[in-house]
């Protein structure tokens, strides 16, 4: 899957791009002490610290104490590194148990969209990162997994189970723009008329 990383620039997203490895007279030359994981815990540190538009390979490599050279042993490009940064904030979700223990597939609704928007609100570039890439790291397509049986559980029909799970996907996404200046409240209250608009769809299916 091909994505745009700057105007006019195509690019293949770094869950998808192939690594070569490194020959091994090279491997022996790498930095120590650093790793992709190591990398990526620093680069989602910087950004809520400073925000996407200051953050840099160098002001990176900086804090890290190693040269900004030493990242590309890791990975490819910037773009690459914060769409492994977006996986990682996205890792915090915790989705809801398949069986719910006991509750509803509405409440797992709400604790899933109340969960996402938390990891919107501490960490400000995931929103803009969301919409500049193509968000398929492992979080994130455990996310859209757990979204799915949801509404799996919800007994939609296929076609308006398509439907639910966009409009809850666009509802989460373009919350991030707002998620700092809207109250919880009203998120709350937009959510519980995205659900009974589901509850609705499914009872007319079964009616």
């Amino acid at each position: 899957m091909a994505t745009a990383a700057d105007p006019g620039e195509t690019r293949i997203s770094v869950w998808l791009a192939a690594r070569p490895a490194a020959p091994a007279r090279r491997r022996s030359e790498a930095p120590s002490g650093l790793d992709r994981e190591r990398i990526t815990a620093a680069t989602v540190r910087l950004l809520d610290a400073d925000g996407l538009a200051r953050f840099s390979m160098r002001r990176l490599a900086a804090g890290l104490g190693v040269t900004a050279m030493s990242l590309y042993w890791y990975v490819e490009t910037k773009q690459d590194l914060l769409e492994l940064a977006l996986d990682s904030a996205l890792g915090e979700l915790r989705p809801p148990p398949v069986e719910g223990g006991g509750a509803g597939w509405p409440a797992r609704l709400q604790a899933l969209a109340r969960g996402y928007r938390r990891v919107l609100a501490d960490h400000p570039w995931v929103a803009p990162l969301t919409a500049a890439f193509p968000n398929i790291g492992p979080h994130a397509r455990a996310f859209d997994a757990a979204l799915q049986r949801l509404l799996d559980a919800a007994g939609l029909a296929d076609g308006a189970r398509t439907g639910a799970h966009l409009a809850v996907s666009q509802f989460l996404h373009g919350c991030g723009s707002t998620v700092r200046r809207a109250p919880e409240g009203d998120f709350c209250l937009a959510l519980d008329v995205l659900i009974a608009g589901i509850e609705a769809k499914a009872s007319a299916r079964t009616a």
